[in-house]
């Protein structure tokens, strides 16, 4: 008997990728991607063109059905999973789009996050959000009603990319706690839909989707079944929003992973069981979609956007031409000379100059250093920071694995800085780029949403001795210059028996 297929789809900030599975063994049976354009100007706006959205995820589903052909209409379940934070404001009745999709990093509410900030003190953020700040889709809802507030009306909808998605597949808005934190309208402590915050925006809940349930499935309606070429019912789960569906693709590698999606921010996903408590000042938390306890999403202050600076400034303005320039500069060494240290904050606020932005630094530079030195300083720099905000993570054993994920994942340098700066844990890389349309699949088949991965081996005792050397340099340097900056802080975990 010929088993069923599944469609995984992740709509992500620039990529939008389809992966078809087996249902009973996992095995990726086709797959595509499609680029989806950003619009990005001097202002600070970050948007995306809905209908380009849309005709991505066409074409993407066009070629994989070309590869199945008859083997298509075997697909059982669709499962969706989209980038979080971002949102767009739909006419309930039409479904015309009445904004652009405004993204997670759309810059032009800074003045009313500053505004929200200056209103509500952090213990008011923490009681809802379990954050010492303001989520930025609160900021943005104060921005759209200062510029356009016949838009906030009730015959108007503002949802997130997955909810959108969603519903044009199912007839049925449900958004996920991750996009409703991130969206400003989700209560963290009591996993619901808060009026409280959405009052800040001077906004009603009933223009927000309902939350998802669990692992909850709505039938493809009639249209959508036609446009994609299946049959009419078929279920589909989500939307999930990527990390959680990213996590979900991680499980199974160990009883506890943490995935470490080395994407365009870098986060670290993990489930903190009940018998802990955490925190930190930018953590996401939300119900595990896996069990009990609650599902950490803790994002890095720095990324792939600080590595592509320095790759295409100091090596090539072609990211693939310059990655791939790099290896054998790692083969000959992977750390810099010691004493040379990178900070990679490139995207934060200047802690030192109000009026500026950029928050990295290099300490320890001499004419002696070279072109290299510093491109090795910024890889090192990025692990040290990881290892730096999850130490507490690894100390109280919350996990007992990682698992990377994500364009920087297939860096062998980073790849042995982990291993090295995680010890004890096993560290494992997945050997596909697909985590979150796999994770989606996960309601029909955790099986099948399990990803492969292999274990990534762990450098000579005296590369070990000199990573920890150079890392806890960083860690003096870095407590001098940023210990009393806001959200320099790490995750700190703790037993909750204790606290009571």
């Amino acid at each position: 008997m010929k088993s069923e297929i599944l469609l995984g789809v992740d709509l992500g900030t620039t990529v939008l990728k389809v992966a078809v599975f087996d249902s009973a063994t996992g095995q990726v049976l086709a797959q595509a991607a499609r680029r989806l354009p950003v619009t990005a100007r001097d202002d600070g706006a970050r948007e995306q063109d809905w209908s380009q959205i849309e005709r991505a995820l066409d074409q993407a589903v066009v070629e994989v059905k070309k590869r199945l052909r008859k083997t298509w209409s075997r697909v059982s379940g669709i499962g969706l999973a989209s980038q979080a934070g971002s949102g767009i404001i739909v006419d309930r009745g039409s479904l015309r789009p009445l904004t652009p999709m405004i993204l997670w990093n759309d810059a032009r509410a800074a003045s009313h996050m500053d505004a929200l900030v200056r209103k509500k003190p952090v213990r008011f953020w923490q009681k809802h959000t379990l954050r010492n700040v303001p989520s930025a889709g609160l900021g943005r809802l104060l921005w759209i009603r200062e510029r356009l507030p016949r838009l906030l009306s009730a015959s108007n909808i503002y949802v997130g990319a997955g909810e959108f998605l969603l519903f044009r597949l199912t007839g049925v808005w449900r958004q996920d706690a991750g996009s409703a934190l991130q969206n400003g309208c989700y209560n963290a402590v009591e996993a619901r839909l808060d009026q409280t915050l959405l009052d800040l925006a001077g906004v009603t809940a009933d223009m927000v989707a309902p939350l998802r349930q669990g692992h909850e499935l709505h039938s493809l309606t009639r249209d959508a079944a036609r446009r994609l070429g299946l049959g009419e019912g078929i279920p589909v789960a989500g939307p999930y929003f990527d990390q959680e569906a990213g996590y979900l693709s991680s499980l199974g590698s160990t009883s506890r992973p943490m995935q470490c999606s080395l994407g365009t921010a870098w986060v670290g996903n993990f489930a903190l069981p009940e018998r802990y408590q955490g925190g930190s000042p930018f953590q996401i938390v939300v119900p595990n979609p896996s069990g009990d306890g609650r599902l950490v999403v803790q994002p890095l202050l720095t990324g792939n956007v600080s590595w592509d600076w320095v790759l295409q400034h100091l090596i090539h303005k072609n990211i693939e031409k310059a990655l791939e320039r790099t290896k054998p500069l790692f083969e000959q060494l992977l750390l810099p000379p010691n004493g040379l240290v990178a900070i990679p904050w490139l995207t934060q606020t200047n802690p030192f100059c109000a009026e500026s932005f950029g928050a990295g630094v290099f300490i320890g530079l001499s004419t002696g250093n070279s072109r290299d030195d510093l491109v090795r300083a910024t890889a090192a720099g990025l692990a040290f920071e990881f290892a730096r905000v999850f130490d507490g993570v690894k100390s109280a054993q919350v996990v007992d694995g990682l698992v990377l994920t994500g364009g920087a994942s297939k860096g062998k340098c980073f790849q042995l800085l982990f291993s090295a700066l995680m010890a004890p844990l096993p560290v494992f890389v997945q050997t596909e780029d697909l985590a979150p349309a796999r994770g989606a699949i996960y309601a029909f088949s955790p099986k099948a949403a399990q990803a492969p991965v292999r274990c990534v081996r762990r450098p000579a005792k005296t590369g070990l001795e000199r990573i920890a050397h150079q890392f806890s340099l960083y860690r003096r340097i870095f407590d001098q210059l940023y210990r009393n900056v806001p959200g320099a802080g790490a995750y700190e975990v703790g037993n909750a028996e204790r606290r009571k």
